[in-house]
């Protein structure tokens, strides 16, 4: 499974999204710092969820952050985050 569909995976089992889009952005970045050979390191994604409703911009970031988990973070060189509840 490739990075883009584990993060899809981790997000929908953490919320009940009424809109998910993960993108790889990782060729855009080719030739720039933390681009590895293969690309899926650069991802962009755009969630609404009524989980993320009510909470500051920071608290959503670090609910998409544990959903996705310390592992899959850890292997991931950029993520840019769109959400909103």
């Amino acid at each position: 499974m490739n990075r883009s569909a584990e993060i899809r995976e981790a997000l929908l089992a953490a919320f009940q999204a009424e809109h998910l889009e993960v993108i790889d952005e990782s060729e855009s970045h080719r030739g720039h710092a933390g681009y590895p050979e293969g690309g899926q390191s650069h991802f962009r994604v755009r969630m609404r969820a009524p989980e993320l409703s009510g909470k500051s911009r920071i608290a959503q970031h670090r609910a998409v952050h544990a959903a996705i988990g310390p592992t899959l973070m850890g292997q991931i060189h950029a993520l840019a985050l769109e959400v909103s509840g």
